[in-house]
């Protein structure tokens, strides 16, 4: 028997580890562990990102088992695990789908080596990505820190057979009935949330339309909102990738952009705490909890960062265009340090993936991998004129937009704009006088 781990692939169809396992003719027994490593650091017992793994392995554990087999869902430390069943004489290893994120690759690496230890193998694929990090690099080997020149030499390598998919299996599982009960949210010190999740389906017409309507935030499809499916592979990425492939090549670069901010997060793994560019680090923020918290709750006096912070509250997303700008006034309006704004959105968003949130706050603070200076600084007013011009979005977010109670703006553009240049000059003029 073959263990396939279940982590960031909740699906049966076009999983590339799981199809390995069938490959083996073995029964396949899989698992999957609710880490409570992971799970600790969460803060709100009514995370909505647990319910929703939760449903989706209730899900899956019903088509398992109507297929002959049962999913093993267990509660823990997947060291203490991982011990057990490497131990089991009936069991010869393990297939799993390879994680990028820094924890997820000490924990896979420590991982293997209780397998081998006992004489087991672990075999790891990939499939969260289209393109692996260690796959589009520069000439000399290093990885790129700028998108335009990734997505060319992307572009190079890819091949229809990168988006082929894998068998979805029909049956071959351990039969072998299971002591484990899935443990329920209220077991693991959670409780239900009922937010809203969208639809797995993959919207073709969305596609479509994707380069004409993507940046207006009050189209109800102007994007496809699969994100969270994204994140944690309730779909496959190649399945998304087939239907954006050829024909819709600007939805293609915002997957192009997914797996370069893996490949940013593995080799960069101390950019959740620490500038990508070093000399980043130096510049004096702000330290006002009033405009934090004004911000946090989408009451700033600028509209659309208003309409998107409190979309992202009430729902657990907000359109990227409205992400840019709520995280540049963030960064350079209020002068705060991107590293709140990307502790916030870590605890809200759906779809909160540890790369692509890291890559986008230091994208928008100038300090990650952005090949314009650091003087772009979005200006709300204009953004709103551009992309929400009619106040659809922001009249659905902002009811009280335009009334005596909507709050005056708490930082001046012009004056804010003007700090923040100087702020920025200064800290990297520090830097490079090493300061």
């Amino acid at each position: 028997m073959v263990l396939h781990w279940f982590r960031r692939d909740l699906r049966l169809e076009d999983n590339a580890a799981l199809a390995k396992a069938m490959a083996t003719g073995q029964p396949v027994q899989p698992v999957f562990i609710f880490d409570t490593h992971i799970l600790d650091r969460l803060e709100d017992a009514a995370d909505a990102r647990v319910s929703f793994i939760h449903q989706e392995l209730t899900r899956l554990s019903q088509e398992i088992a109507v297929q002959g087999g049962n999913l093993w869902v267990v509660y823990g430390d997947p060291m203490v695990w991982h011990q057990t069943w490497a131990a089991d004489p009936a069991i010869e290893g393990v297939f799993a789908n390879r994680d990028y994120e820094p924890y997820a690759g000490r924990r896979d690496e420590a991982v293997a080596r209780i397998y081998a230890q006992e004489g087991k193998w672990s075999k790891w694929s990939k499939d969260h990505v289209l393109m692996e990090p260690r796959e589009v690099l520069k000439d000399d080997g290093t990885p790129y820190t700028v998108f335009t020149p990734y997505s060319r030499k992307w572009r190079t390598h890819f091949t229809p057979e990168h988006i082929q998919a894998y068998p979805t299996p029909t049956g071959g599982w351990n039969p072998q009935a299971s002591s484990h009960t899935m443990p329920s949210l209220k077991d693991m010190g959670f409780e239900e949330n009922t937010q809203k999740v969208p639809s797995r389906e993959i919207p073709a017409t969305v596609l479509a339309a994707y380069e004409a309507k993507r940046n207006f935030p009050a189209l109800p499809n102007g994007t496809t909102r699969l994100g969270v499916h994204l994140r944690f592979g309730t779909i496959s990425i190649r399945a998304l990738a087939r239907v954006a492939y050829p024909d819709h090549s600007k939805f293609l670069t915002e997957l192009i952009w997914r797996d370069f901010y893996q490949m940013i997060l593995k080799h960069f793994p101390d950019s959740p705490s620490k500038a990508i560019k070093p000399a980043y680090d130096r510049i004096m923020w702000e330290s006002n909890e009033t405009h934090f918290e004004a911000w946090c709750q989408g009451k700033t006096g600028y509209p659309l960062v208003d309409a998107g912070m409190r979309e992202l509250n009430e729902t657990g997303f907000m359109h990227n265009r409205v992400r840019m700008v709520v995280a540049s006034f963030l960064t350079k309006h209020l002068l705060l340090d991107w590293r709140l704004g990307e502790a916030y959105f870590a605890s809200k968003l759906l779809d909160f993936d540890l790369a692509s949130n890291v890559g986008g706050w230091q994208w928008a603070s100038g300090s990650g991998c952005d090949a314009a200076p650091y003087f772009r600084i979005f200006n709300p007013a204009s953004q709103l004129e551009k992309f929400d011009k009619d106040l659809k979005y922001v009249k659905q977010w902002v009811p009280e937009y335009g009334l005596p109670e909507y709050p005056e703006p708490i930082v001046d553009h012009k004056q804010a704009r003007e700090r923040c240049l100087a702020r920025y000059k200064e800290g990297l003029a520090s830097a490079s006088l090493g300061l």
